[in-house]
Parts: C-alpha cells; sequence; structure tokens
C-alpha cells in the first residue's frame, strides 16, 4: 500500500545560517528517503501544506538563490509520485516556477483529497486563527495577481529582500495576535469540518505545535514545524501519524 506524507512550516531562510542549514539538512535527508521509497513506488505522495520557505517571491526569469537542494530532491520525487505545494502565509509569491520546471502544482488555498479510502481536508490555516480579518485582507492584497505582477518590475535584489521584510512583519502579528487570543480557531474549524460527517482527516500547519487530535467522527492533526519540533505527517494503511526528521 503505498504511503503519504505530510509537510509544513519548515521555514528555510530563517534564523541564523547554520541553524538554516541544519533545518535543510534535515529536510533534504528526509526527502532522500521519500525517493527511495517512491523508486521503489511505495510513495503515493507527497503534501508540502505552506511555509516551505520563510519567504518566496520569484520573478518572470528569477527565483531566490538559496535551497537549491531541496528544491532538486523535490524534482527529483516529483518524477516518481505526486507533490503538491500549499501556499503558506510566508511564501505567498509562487507565480509558476515549481509548475513549469519542477511538475509541482501550486494551490492557492485549501484542497481535499481522497487517499486510501478516506477524505482529507488540507490546508495551511492561515487566516482560520481567532480574530483573523486584518489578516485576511492583507493576504488578499499580498496575493492580488495585478499587485505581484507591478511588484515584479522592481529589480529582483530588492524584491526578494523586501519580501524577507513582509515574511518578518507576518511572523510579528500572528505572534502577537496567537498572545493576546488564546482560542485555537485552526481546531474549531477542524472540529465542525469534521462534524459535518464528510472529511476524515484534516490537516493543517501555521500554529507551529504538531497535534493528532481523534474525534468522533475523524482526526484533526497539526504537523507542528521545523524550527522546534522537527515533525511531519504520514498516512498509511496503519493510520495517520507524526514523526521526527533525524
Amino acid at each position: 500500500m503505498p504511503r503519504y506524507y505530510f509537510i509544513s512550516d519548515v521555514h528555510l531562510g530563517y534564523g541564523p545560517p547554520a541553524e538554516d542549514r541544519e533545518r535543510e539538512n534535515r529536510l533534504v535527508n528526509l526527502l532522500d528517503e521519500i525517493l527511495l521509497q517512491a523508486r521503489m513506488g511505495e510513495v503515493g505522495g507527497v503534501f508540502i501544506v505552506g511555509d516551505l520557505f520563510d519567504s518566496w517571491f520569484e520573478f518572470s526569469s528569477v527565483i531566490p538563490r538559496r535551497h537549491v537542494r531541496t528544491i532538486a530532491a523535490l524534482a527529483r520525487i516529483a518524477e516518481l509520485a505526486q507533490v503538491e505545494y500549499l501556499m503558506g502565509n510566508h511564501d505567498f509569491g509562487h507565480r509558476d516556477y515549481f509548475e513549469k520546471e519542477l511538475s509541482i502544482p501550486v494551490h492557492r488555498g485549501d484542497i481535499e483529497r481522497t487517499l486510501l479510502g478516506k477524505k482529507f481536508y488540507i490546508s495551511h490555516g492561515d487566516g482560520k486563527a481567532a480574530n483573523d480579518t486584518g489578516y485576511l485582507i492583507l493576504r488578499r492584497m499580498l496575493r492580488n495577481p495585478v499587485l505581484q505582477a507591478g511588484y515584479r518590475i522592481i529589480h529582483p535584489d530588492l524584491g526578494i529582500r523586501f519580501a524577507e521584510w513582509i515574511s518578518g512583519r507576518s511572523r510579528a502579528y500572528t505572534d502577537q495576535r496567537d498572545a493576546l487570543h488564546k482560542v485555537d480557531g485552526l481546531r474549531l474549524f477542524a472540529e465542525k469540518l469534521i462534524a459535518g460527517g464528510t472529511i476524515d482527516f484534516v490537516v493543517m500547519g501555521h500554529r507551529h505545535a504538531p497535534q493528532l487530535i481523534p474525534m468522533e467522527k475523524g482526526t484533526y492533526v497539526n504537523l507542528g514545524d521545523w524550527i522546534h519540533s522537527f515533525t511531519y505527517g504520514v498516512f498509511d494503511e496503519n493510520g495517520f501519524r507524526i514523526e521526527h526528521a533525524k
């Protein structure tokens, strides 16, 4: 039976260079393991559930120069198994590089998939926290195709640096909001969705806190992050589990 992987909130590019390098080393090691399994026909798919990069903004002929090992590893896996990428609140500046060069579709919103007979709702989770109206307005602006097209007129050296600044502001906003509001909006969203009886698993990231919570009619999963917990999700015939990267 095939195995499915879920990875979220790696935030490549965040923090001191040595820590970022270690973060990427762990990720590439995992991707190499997935590639070996894919060559044996054991991988059904890989889902990048947002914020793979701490910031990402690509231009018509330029992408950020760092983390080419990760991009190459994903490209090799995509030749053998389906890889899908959901935008997060930090890596919102995708254009068409992943689709055209790596054959990896990038989704701007949530997706639903049926895996091994189970219905999955997969979402990064941004915009679902309590009192997140301000962020939803900002997200709509940052992802607006017209505004992004105008932004791409800027020289990439300046544009990418500004995207990194926006990423830092997004983190500051999220940290401040979470400190003020203790309600877990992502879990409440999952509870309502699962209670409807048509979804078996709701899988999210964004909160940087790994959780696997069985409910009456399904399971809520938060994948955690690669800044503190180094966790990711695996789903196969034995069910869903959260594992730690080596």
